[in-house]
C-alpha cells in the first residue's frame, strides 16, 4: 500500500468518525445510534458485518443488541455465553482487542455456532468501556472472507470504541434524566393525588402541599413547624422508624417509605412513598422531600391476591420484562429452597436445569414479541435435589394505557404427565413393532399355504406388495407423533417404493395437508393400488407417460375436505383396460372401500390414452348429529 493510499484510508476513517459524531449529536435513541455505529465501522473496515454485544447484568452472557449484515433472527435475539474459551470473553476480561484473520485456522478460541452458520470467517473484537472503567460490552467486526486486520485497523477500532463508550453513557444518563423529568411532570400535574411535604435537616415540616392535606387531613397551618413523624403510626415512632428513614435518605439519597400512616382523625392509610434528601450546589443537606400516594384500596386487593396466590398449588411469581423476577411465592421458596432475595432478578435460573436455561431465556425473548410466555423446563427440588419438569406460563399485566407493568406467572409440575407420555410412546412404538411383525407372520403363512396349494406367481406378488404397503404405512404411523403424516409423505412413500421419483414422469402439486392416523391405512392402500397399476400398465410403465397428482383443501358445511386428482396421460390403453376396467381389486378398493370406510366420494374414468381418478375425502372427524348425541 502506497503512502497516498494510507493517507486516503486515514482520511476516510477520520470522516467515518466525524459522520458518526454528527449522527450521535442528532439522535438520542441508543439502538439507532448503535446500529449506525455498526454500519459505519463495517463500511470503514470493509468487513460487511459488525455488531455490538451488551454484557448482561448477571455477567454470564452477552446480548447481541445491534448489528449490520446479519439475518433477521440474529440481532435482538441471540445471547452469547461468557465462555472461558471465547474470544469475546477474553477480550472483555483482558481489556484489549482480539483478532482472528481466519477462524478455520484458529486454535486459541471457540467461535459461537451462530457465527459459523452465518458464514463468518474472520473477526476482530474491542471492548467498549463506560467512564470509570465499567464494561458495557464489545464492538465486533466480522468478515465472510479471510481478513488480516492491520495495526492501523486495530487502533481505529480502539478509537471508535473510546468514542462509543462515553456516548453510550451519555445516552443512559439522558434517558435516566428524561425518566426523572417525566416523573416530576406527572407529580406536578397530579399533585393533589400525592401527599407531598418538605422538612428541614431536623425533619421539621416547612412546606405542606394540598395533596398532603387531602390524604392526611391536617391543614398547612396545623402541620408546618411540627415533626415529620406526625404522620407515622405510634408503633413506628416507638421503634424509631422516622429517624431510620431520614438517616437512610441522608446516606443513600433516598429511602422507600411503604407502610401504614396516621391521619388527623385517627384512621390509617397505606402509603407508597419515598423520602429524598435535598442538597444545595455545594452538596450540603438542606432538608427532605416526602412524596407518597394513598394506595389503601389497592393494597387491600393486593393482599387478597397475595393470599390467593399463596394458597394455590402452583409455584407463583411476578416479573418485569425479560424474566427479571420481583417476587416469588412461598410455594416457590418451599419447593426450591431459595429465599426471596435469591429468587429475584435472574436468581431463579440457578435452580433451573443447566441444559434448560437457554430455552427459558429464549422463551422470555419470544414473550416480548408474542405477549405470552409458555414453555417447559426442569426445576430443582430442594428436598432431594431432583429436577422435575414444570410447565411455566405467564401473561402480562397492563395498565389503563395498555403498557405492561409486570408479568404474573405460574410454574406447574408436569413430571407425571411427562413420564406417562414417555410410557405411552414406548407402548405405541412396541405396538407398531408387533403389528409389523404380525404382518411378516401373515406373509410367511400365506406364502407357505399357497406353496402347498399351488398359487400363481402373480397372486403371490400382489399379495406381498399389498402387505409391504401396509408395513410401510405402519412405519409412518409409529412416528406420527414426532413426524405428522402428510399426503405428500404418503405419495412419496408409495412412489419411492416403486422407484418413481418426482421429475420428468411424476409431478406432485398441493399444500402441506396432515392426514389423521385413522384415515392413513385405507387411503394408503388406495394410493398403493393406483401407483402399482401406473408402474405396471400406466404412466410409469416406461411408455413415456406422465403422472400428475394435484390436491387442495376446501371448506364445507361438514368441515374441511381433501380433494385429490390423480391423472395419467400417455398410457397404453390395452393393458390398463385389461387390469382396471373389469372391476379389479384396486378399482373396487377406490370405488367401494374408500366411500364405505372413510366417507369419501370417488370417481374412476379410463380414457383412450389417459386415466383420471378423483377422491373427495373428509379431513375432520365427523360431528355426531344432535339426535344421536342424546
Amino acid at each position: 500500500m502506497t503512502e497516498d493510499d494510507i493517507i486516503r484510508k486515514y482520511a476516510a476513517r477520520q470522516k467515518t468518525l466525524a459522520d458518526f459524531g454528527d449522527f450521535a449529536t442528532l439522535h438520542d435513541d441508543l439502538d439507532a445510534v448503535l446500529h449506525e455505529a455498526c454500519r459505519l465501522v463495517a463500511a470503514a473496515l470493509g468487513t460487511r458485518r459488525a455488531k455490538v454485544l451488551e454484557l448482561q447484568d448477571d455477567g454470564r452472557s452477552l446480548f447481541l443488541r445491534a448489528g449490520i449484515g446479519w439475518t433477521r433472527d440474529i440481532v435482538g435475539q441471540v445471547r452469547v455465553p461468557m465462555s472461558n474459551h471465547s474470544s469475546e470473553s477474553y477480550s472483555i476480561n483482558c481489556g484489549r482487542p482480539i483478532t482472528s484473520p481466519n477462524i478455520a485456522e484458529e486454535t486459541r478460541f471457540e467461535v459461537p455456532q451462530f457465527m459459523r452458520d452465518e458464514g463468518v470467517v474472520a473477526l476482530a473484537n474491542v471492548p467498549i468501556m463506560l467512564p470509570g472503567g465499567v464494561v458495557y460490552g464489545l464492538l465486533q467486526v466480522d468478515d465472510t472472507r479471510p481478513h488480516h486486520f492491520t495495526e492501523h485497523d486495530i487502533q481505529f477500532l480502539r478509537t471508535y470504541s473510546a468514542i462509543l463508550g462515553p456516548l453510550i453513557d451519555r445516552l443512559f444518563k439522558m434517558n435516566a434524566l428524561r425518566h426523572s423529568e417525566e416523573r416530576f411532570r406527572l407529580t406536578v400535574e397530579s399533585i393533589t393525588d400525592y401527599a407531598i411535604f418538605v422538612t428541614d435537616p431536623d425533619d421539621i415540616v416547612t412546606d405542606w402541599l394540598p395533596g398532603a392535606q387531602r390524604v392526611f387531613g391536617w391543614t398547612a397551618e396545623e402541620a408546618v413547624g411540627r415533626p415529620g413523624a406526625l404522620v407515622y403510626t405510634p408503633e413506628d415512632r416507638k421503634i424509631g422508624q422516622p429517624h431510620r428513614d431520614i438517616d437512610a435518605a441522608s446516606r443513600n439519597g433516598s429511602a422507600l417509605n411503604m407502610r401504614e400512616h396516621l391521619c388527623k382523625d385517627g384512621s390509617r392509610v397505606f402509603i407508597e412513598g419515598v423520602v429524598r434528601a435535598l442538597h444545595d450546589r455545594q452538596g450540603l443537606l438542606t432538608g427532605f422531600v416526602k412524596i407518597g400516594q394513598d394506595v389503601t384500596e389497592r393494597h387491600k386487593s393486593d393482599e387478597s391476591l397475595r393470599t390467593l396466590m399463596e394458597g394455590i398449588p402452583q409455584l407463583v411469581w411476578r416479573s418485569h420484562d425479560r424474566g427479571h423476577w420481583i417476587w416469588a411465592s412461598p410455594q416457590w421458596m418451599s419447593f426450591t429452597g431459595q429465599s426471596q432475595d435469591q429468587a429475584c432478578q435472574w436468581g431463579w435460573l440457578d435452580v433451573v436445569h443447566p441444559d434448560d436455561r437457554d430455552r427459558a431465556m429464549l422463551a422470555w425473548d419470544r414473550a416480548r414479541v408474542e405477549g405470552l410466555l409458555d414453555t417447559e423446563f426442569r426445576i430443582r427440588r430442594s428436598t432431594d435435589k431432583a429436577y422435575l419438569w414444570h410447565r411455566t406460563r405467564s401473561s402480562p399485566v397492563r395498565d389503563k394505557t395498555g403498557r405492561i407493568t409486570e408479568w404474573l406467572g405460574t410454574s406447574t409440575e408436569v413430571q407425571a404427565q411427562k413420564e406417562a407420555h414417555e410410557r405411552q410412546s414406548v407402548l405405541v412404538a412396541e405396538l407398531q413393532h408387533r403389528t409389523r411383525n404380525l404382518i411378516s407372520v401373515v406373509r410367511s403363512i400365506a406364502t407357505q399355504t399357497m406353496a402347498g396349494t399351488g398359487p400363481t406367481p402373480a397372486f403371490l406378488d400382489r399379495f406381498n406388495d399389498r402387505l409391504s404397503a401396509l408395513s410401510r404405512v405402519q412405519g409412518l404411523l409409529s412416528r406420527a407423533e414426532q413426524e405428522p403424516i402428510t399426503l405428500r409423505a404418503l405419495l412419496r412413500l408409495e412412489l419411492d417404493a416403486l422407484g418413481a421419483k418426482e421429475g420428468e414422469a411424476v409431478r406432485l402439486d398441493g399444500p402441506q395437508v396432515r392426514i389423521r392416523p385413522t384415515l392413513v391405512q385405507t387411503l394408503a392402500l388406495g394410493l398403493h393400488e393406483l401407483a402399482t397399476n401406473a408402474r405396471k400398465y400406466g404412466a410409469l410403465s416406461g411408455c413415456g407417460g406422465m403422472l400428475t397428482v394435484r390436491w387442495r383443501v376446501e371448506e364445507g358445511e361438514t368441515g374441511r375436505r381433501l380433494m385429490i386428482d390423480w391423472h395419467e396421460e400417455g398410457i397404453l390403453r390395452g393393458p390398463v383396460e385389461a387390469e382396471t376396467s373389469d372391476g379389479g381389486y384396486g378399482r373396487r378398493l377406490i370405488e367401494k372401500a374408500l366411500p364405505y370406510s372413510l366417507g369419501a366420494l370417488t370417481s374412476y374414468h379410463l380414457g383412450a390414452d389417459c386415466l383420471d381418478c378423483s377422491i373427495d375425502l373428509p379431513l375432520d372427524r365427523p360431528r355426531m348429529a344432535a339426535e344421536m348425541a342424546s
